[in-house]
């Protein structure tokens, strides 16, 4: 294969649990009386960090947003303690690429432990060599510098690697990281502004795994 690595974002493209993290911050919002805008999803999908604080911030109204993050991530952690879903494809293309020898890497804005909470209640754990969390990166995405890390860490350059994202602010990061980056949309669709940033859209990861097939 021309291209050597593989990067997965987690929430919305292995597991369908941005679902879960969306009824979660309206369930909050809710609570305090707000109202959260349709664009709400679209600009907090894929965030962590100071990026997602500043949109928590303008959306709820807040001037720190800090406390309701806390509080949507344990939330959310109890929800999914038992059960994760996981998204179609997932499987089929993580033996694709085992088979053919390329390392992979979850490249996630979650916090560590509930990353590899979810691999290994989805028993997939074993399939990434590598687990980058947006905490261990001093910008989040849509900045490049989870997948830079990520694309480090299984000894690949960037622009040998995949990143499959769900999320517009994911393919901007992998866009800026020079990766070849698939999106798979998962609550929204692919705007006609971000897919001059992808290289695929599929409708799932079985479909890019025969796209990958078809043309690497």
């Amino acid at each position: 294969m021309a291209y050597k690595g593989a990067i997965f974002d987690m929430d919305g493209l292995l597991f369908d649990t941005e679902r879960v993290y969306q009824q979660t911050w309206h369930e909050i919002a809710e609570e305090k009386g707000v109202v959260l805008g349709n664009d709400f999803v679209g600009a907090i999908s894929g965030t962590n960090g100071a990026h997602m604080r500043r949109v928590v911030e303008d959306y709820y109204h807040v001037p720190d947003g800090a406390g309701i993050i806390e509080d949507c991530m344990k939330r959310v952690k109890e929800k999914l303690s038992k059960q994760v879903p996981m998204k179609k494809g997932v499987p089929e293309i993580l033996e694709f690429f085992q088979e053919n020898n390329i390392p992979m890497a979850v490249a996630s804005s979650s916090a560590v432990e509930q990353i590899v909470s979810n691999l290994e209640i989805a028993g997939i754990r074993e399939y990434f060599s590598e687990i980058v969390s947006g905490t261990e990166v001093k910008r989040g995405k849509p900045a490049p510098d989870i997948f830079l890390l990520a694309a480090e860490k299984i000894f690949r350059k960037p622009g040998d690697c995949y990143v499959f994202e769900d999320s517009e602010n994911g393919i901007k990061a992998g866009y800026a990281a020079g990766c070849r980056t698939v999106m798979i949309p998962d609550l929204m669709e692919a705007s006609p502004e971000i897919r001059p940033y992808c290289t695929f859209v599929c409708e799932d990861l079985s479909e890019a795994r025969e796209k990958i097939r078809e043309t690497d």
